[in-house]
């Protein structure tokens, strides 16, 4: 095994799970440098995180000048999102989705110092269909092609990585495909979506649904820097839950609707408060989705917890009069990092 890279980029650090994996391994005393990548400044929720982590403010464009004028010797690639943005759509989800991972990749493929790239990715590869097997393994093939919008881009996303480990045969490149993340304090459209007191589901329908508790990818994501994990895995609690269940263990009220009003019904969903409820969703609550991870336990000897338990800690911090917000348990990771961080200083 090699030494952990000294010089790491990090893209996409203004969100939840950029700014927790930025953080993480700044606070690895193996590692000399961690330098997040992003156009946009982080929330006030998140900055504490960041404090260790040099920050440039830029988008992918310059990725190519940024990657190689720092000497990065491992990239990793988490600026992609599920959902488009409020003010630029659908293009612009693409743009930053699709475009924005070519543009990284050809920074990483002209840094001569790069060991490493790691890219995140989903389980929404293998779309949703009623065409599917009973559980995807990573060398499952997708059996239709995905209507949402999200799950295209990664199909894209992960073409380009493909064409990189050709270019880069010595890079060890490593595609985590992530189930729906979950926890205390992660915000997504699915945590959103369990949160209201109403949740829309599909007449007749009752998904299998994997998560991933947040601190398990977190985990995966950081011996997946410092650790050589090359190829494709899936990242996922063991067991599933079905939607039904879901929706009763979080103690709410399920409204059954035809699968073409929850498809086109926006305004519905805005009425109770979810907003970015996508065709990748929609597809996923009525046919499900259930991946292997045996690959992923065998080749990092680590095992997430199920998905029952990860859901269940998502209901136990949303349950009404809880003290729990996400800004807190923000402030609470900072202070234990930082700890962690003067601890191994004074040891090393």
């Amino acid at each position: 095994m090699t030494a952990p890279p000294s010089v790491v980029v990090v893209t996409g650090v203004s969100r939840f799970l950029g700014a927790r994996v930025a953080a993480r391994l700044a606070a690895d005393p193996r590692i000399d440098r961690v330098v997040g990548l992003d156009p946009h400044d982080p929330p006030a929720s998140l900055l504490g995180l960041l404090e260790g982590v040099e920050r440039i403010r830029a988008d992918a464009r310059a990725a190519t000048e940024a990657i190689a004028d720092l000497g990065a010797e491992a990239v990793v690639h988490l600026a992609v999102t599920s959902v488009p943005d409020a003010k630029l759509g659908r293009a612009g989800m693409k743009e930053q989705n699709v475009i924005g991972t070519m543009q990284v990749l050809a920074a990483a493929q002209g840094a001569p110092r790069l060991r490493k790239l790691v890219v995140r990715s989903s389980t929404a590869a293998y779309g949703a269909s009623f065409r599917d097997p009973g559980v995807f393994t990573e060398d499952t093939e997708p059996r239709a092609v995905p209507r949402g919008a999200f799950a295209r881009d990664i199909l894209d996303i992960e073409g380009y990585v493909r064409g990189f480990r050709r270019r880069r045969p010595e890079v060890a490149a490593t595609v985590l495909r992530f189930a729906p993340m979950i926890s205390s304090s992660a915000e997504t459209s699915l945590t959103r979506y369990f949160s209201q007191p109403v949740v829309p589901t599909v007449i007749g329908r009752d998904a299998r649904l994997q998560f991933v508790h947040a601190e398990d990818a977190l985990e995966i994501l950081h011996r997946s820097v410092t650790e050589d994990h090359p190829g494709t895995f899936n990242v996922a609690g063991t067991g599933v839950l079905m939607l039904s269940q879901a929706v009763r263990r979080a103690g709410r009220v399920s409204l059954p609707v035809p699968e073409t009003a929850l498809s086109s019904g926006a305004a519905l969903l805005r009425q109770f408060g979810v907003e970015q409820i996508g065709l990748d969703q929609v597809d996923l609550f009525v046919h499900g989705r259930v991946v292997d991870t045996t690959r992923l336990i065998e080749e990092f000897g680590f095992t997430p917890r199920t998905t029952a338990a990860a859901f269940e800690e998502f209901i136990q911090a949303h349950t009404e009069g809880s003290t729990v917000t996400a800004d807190r348990l923000a402030l609470a990771e900072a202070a234990i990092l930082d700890g962690i961080r003067k601890a191994r200083e004074a040891a090393s």
